[in-house]
C-alpha cells in the first residue's frame, strides 16, 4: 500500500513493521465498539464494567469483553482490580489511548467543517445516478 505522500511529508520514512502496525491500529480503531469505548472512556475517565456496558447502548457482554481486551493488548486501556469483596475492577484509557482519543478528535473536527460539503457531494452523486 503506498502511503499518502503529503501526510508524511514531515516523517522519515516508515518502515514496513510501522506501515503494519497502522494498519492493525485502523482495523481496530475503525471498529464501532472500539471507537464508542474510546469516546466513553475519554469523557469518563473510569469506568466499571457494567457502567461501560450501560453506556455503550446495543453492545453484548461478550463484544465489550473482546473490545476491552484488545484496547488493553495493545496498551490503550487499562483494568484496574481492587481487592475488595465483591471485586472491584475499574477500566480507563491509559496516555497511549488519550493520544489516540487526541488524534482521532482531528477525525470529529474535520467532520465539523466538511459536513456541508459532503453533504452537498452525496447529493450530488445521488442526483447524478437517477439521471
Amino acid at each position: 500500500m503506498e502511503k499518502p505522500a503529503r501526510a508524511l511529508r514531515h516523517y522519515p520514512e516508515t518502515s514496513p513493521e510501522i506501515d503494519r502496525l497502522v494498519m492493525q491500529l485502523i482495523g481496530r480503531i475503525a471498529d464501532k465498539w472500539t471507537m464508542m469505548v474510546i469516546e466513553i472512556l475519554t469523557e469518563k475517565e473510569a469506568l466499571r464494567f457494567g457502567e461501560l456496558s450501560r453506556a455503550c447502548e446495543g453492545i453484548s457482554q461478550k463484544m465489550l469483553t473482546q473490545t476491552l481486551r484488545a484496547l488493553e493488548r495493545d496498551g490503550l486501556v487499562t483494568r484496574t482490580v481492587f481487592p475488595v469483596i465483591p471485586p472491584k475492577v475499574v477500566y480507563s484509557l491509559t496516555d497511549l489511548g488519550l493520544g489516540l482519543s487526541e488524534a482521532f478528535c482531528g477525525v470529529w473536527i474535520w467532520a465539523l467543517k466538511n459536513h456541508e460539503n459532503i453533504h452537498h457531494a452525496r447529493e450530488a452523486y445521488d442526483a447524478a445516478l437517477l439521471k
